[in-house]
């Protein structure tokens, strides 16, 4: 199966919950915390696959970042004479 039929299929569950979400909502009032509950999970849920539909919609994305190579070679200690040496204890001692 592809990724689109998968969604689709996906989309399609959320549908059906949707409506059963609804006859509950009909049967049980909308005011319950509970039902609010289950009403704001449904919609997350519907969220979630559109934006993983959007992802999947562009393999571009998806693409891993081109690796960075770091040197080897120590850093020049002039870099860090500004720094606050906090968190790694003092340099002198105190009196």
């Amino acid at each position: 199966m592809s990724v689109h039929d998968d969604l689709t299929s996906v989309q399609r569950c959320l549908d059906d919950l949707s409506r059963s979400v609804g006859r509950l909502e009909q049967q049980l009032g909308s005011q319950g915390l509970e039902m609010r509950r289950v009403r704001a999970d449904a919609d997350h849920l519907r969220e979630s696959v559109a934006l993983l539909r959007t992802a999947a919609a562009s393999p571009a994305t998806a693409a891993k970042p081109p690796l960075v190579t770091i040197s080897d070679t120590p850093y020049d200690d002039s870099l860090w004479v500004d720094t606050d040496d906090e968190g790694f204890g003092a340099r002198r001692h105190a009196p």
